[in-house]
């Protein structure tokens, strides 16, 4: 076991990511009777895996835990409150993922915590290749921060944040970046049948490609721009279609633009 990870642990919250945040913490070796779960709709697999592995599933009581992560839809935290203040103590880490909720949201629905985590972490983390970005408040101690780590990195990296600001820009960035990254693989494979291949074999090489780049990637030492360059000779067919997707209107600009939306709608889901 992981010496930093908590002793206790509530999570709240069962849904896809709250699921794939506890497949990962169990896999590092967080004791299943060292944790509850609360969900008010836990799905089939949620209740086959508290079964299983012998997580106590919607306790009627439970002794404060040393962290709760909370991992429910961020428009229903005024729903969910109550329940998360009659389990919390002073002493408790607040881990929360919610997407727009700031830190004083959380503090003035569940006044009974002091020390609150924020964390974004993506859908990756289901196969423990998240990326998270984080902030703690003043309130958490060295020994909470790591605790909150290592919870967090069960499932990916994670990047602290200088500041609770930066959390809506990662939101829309790494947050929401896979949808991205899923629509390019939609748009390329369509782009593909229009140029004449079968859309099923336009969809296989599309996946394949983006993911074998991903893979690339992650395995090289050089930047993105230089593994670009890599494979662009001049006046090839990559050159002739990048002038198109770098071009005035191409992919950055929309990327700028598509990013800046989802950090509106974070900031817009705060209060």
């Amino acid at each position: 076991m992981n010496a930093a990870l908590p002793p206790s642990l509530a999570l709240v919250g069962a849904g896809k990511m709250g699921g794939a945040m506890l497949e990962g913490w169990l896999s590092i070796g967080l004791p299943p009777h060292a944790v509850s779960v609360f969900d008010a709709h836990p799905s089939d697999a949620i209740q086959a895996l508290c079964a299983a592995r012998g997580l106590a599933l919607n306790p009627q009581q439970i002794a404060p835990p040393a962290v709760l992560v909370l991992a429910t839809k961020p428009q229903t935290l005024e729903a969910v409150a109550p329940l998360v203040e009659g389990i919390v103590s002073p002493d408790t880490v607040l881990v929360s993922i919610l997407a727009g909720k700031t830190i004083a949201d959380l503090l003035r629905r569940v006044p009974t915590v002091r020390a609150v985590v924020r964390a974004m972490p993506n859908l990756p983390a289901s196969i423990g290749a998240g990326a998270t970005g984080a902030f703690a408040n003043e309130a958490v101690t060295e020994e909470g921060r790591a605790r909150a780590h290592a919870l967090l990195a069960a499932n990916g990296i994670v990047e602290w944040l200088p500041s609770e600001d930066l959390i809506d820009a990662v939101t829309a960035l790494s947050g929401s970046g896979p949808s991205y990254v899923f629509h390019l693989v939609e748009c390329l494979a369509e782009a593909g049948a229009q140029a004449g291949l079968p859309p099923d074999l336009a969809l296989r090489l599309a996946r394949a490609t983006v993911t074998g780049a991903g893979r690339l990637l992650e395995a090289s030492d050089l930047g993105a721009d230089v593994l670009r360059q890599n494979v662009t000779s001049p006046g090839g067919t990559t050159a002739a279609a990048l002038e198109v997707l770098m071009g005035e209107g191409g992919m950055a600009p929309l990327m700028t633009e598509a990013v800046a939306a989802a950090k509106r709608r974070a900031e817009a889901l705060s209060g």
